[in-house]
């Protein structure tokens, strides 16, 4: 019988667990999930947000707070409406270095994660050098990737595929230890190749922590992004970020910080969603 070590990761789709399951929910402290089955909650939701959107709002109006300080969430949701045709196409940079350098970072993580797990020398030599890429912040990086390929896409694809890749790599690496034994014991007793038990039983059964990774590597490819073009470049929602700041444009500049959080609960539910169909199956 395996051991609680070699419990397999798995997506729940009740509230309920018992306390050895991995899934998206657990990396927050909504372990109920993203979803809402009433009518009630629904009311609800929108009745808090009422209530804080409302009270900031009138403490805000109340305090006499200068816009440049603190703007009311009226004039952030206004600037938003306002401004978003000269903000969509820096956006458009910024999903467009999201993307690329994710999916560089993560078919890189994916790769070396399945080496790493089926040869243990590799991992001697790769898990050091993986190491300094977690605990290298990469924005430090940028300026001497903008002195080598100039202020384009390049520099900030590289420094999103580098802050990505590592978070895909370990969570994948993980997943791909924590099977049944027994099942590739089984398996091996009927003649299956490392191969044939890599992808018929290590694979779909690490998806789960797969998706965590592919989740925490968006995210953070996302605050790279972003810190990547407010250190140099003359596009992006990070150069408006700064650009918005140095003329004390503070509703423009909430409205851009919004757009960032609503791109992050984005990339949450997108995993969250594809967790729920794809690796919803139970121990």
């Amino acid at each position: 019988m395996a051991n609680s070590s070699d419990t397999i990761p798995q997506f729940r789709k009740s509230g309920g667990g018992d306390g050895q399951s991995v899934s998206l929910t657990n990396l927050s402290a909504f372990s109920g999930g993203i979803g809402v089955k009433s009518m009630a909650e629904v009311l609800a939701i929108l009745a808090v947000a009422v209530v804080i959107v409302g009270g900031v709002e009138a403490s805000l109006r109340l305090f006499e707070v200068p816009h440049y300080i603190m703007p009311p969430p009226s004039a952030i949701f206004r600037a938003l409406v306002t401004e978003f045709p000269l903000i969509a196409p820096h956006l458009g940079h910024t999903l467009v270095e999201l993307f690329a350098g994710f999916a560089i970072g993560a078919s890189v993580g994916l790769v070396l994660a399945a080496v790493v797990t089926q040869f243990p020398f590799a991992e001697k030599v790769i898990a050091p050098y993986i190491l300094l890429l977690v605990t290298t912040p990469m924005l430090a990086l940028v300026p001497l990737l903008i002195l080598r390929f100039g202020f384009g896409y390049e520099p900030r694809i590289i420094a999103v595929a580098l802050a990505s890749g590592p978070m895909v790599m370990i969570n994948s690496a993980t997943g791909f230890r924590r099977v049944d034994s027994a099942k590739i014991a089984l398996a091996r007793s009927y003649g299956a190749s490392t191969l044939q038990i890599f992808w018929k039983i290590r694979a779909p059964m690490a998806l789960p922590m797969i998706l965590v990774g592919l989740m925490i590597g968006a995210i953070f490819g996302l605050l790279t992004a972003v810190g990547a073009e407010m250190v140099g470049g003359g596009f992006g929602l990070g150069n408006r970020l700064t650009t918005y700041s140095s003329m004390i444009q503070m509703p423009q500049f909430f409205a851009v910080v919004l757009i960032l959080s609503i791109l992050g609960i984005l990339i949450y539910t997108t995993f969250f969603l594809i967790g729920k169909k794809w690796a919803s199956w139970e121990t």
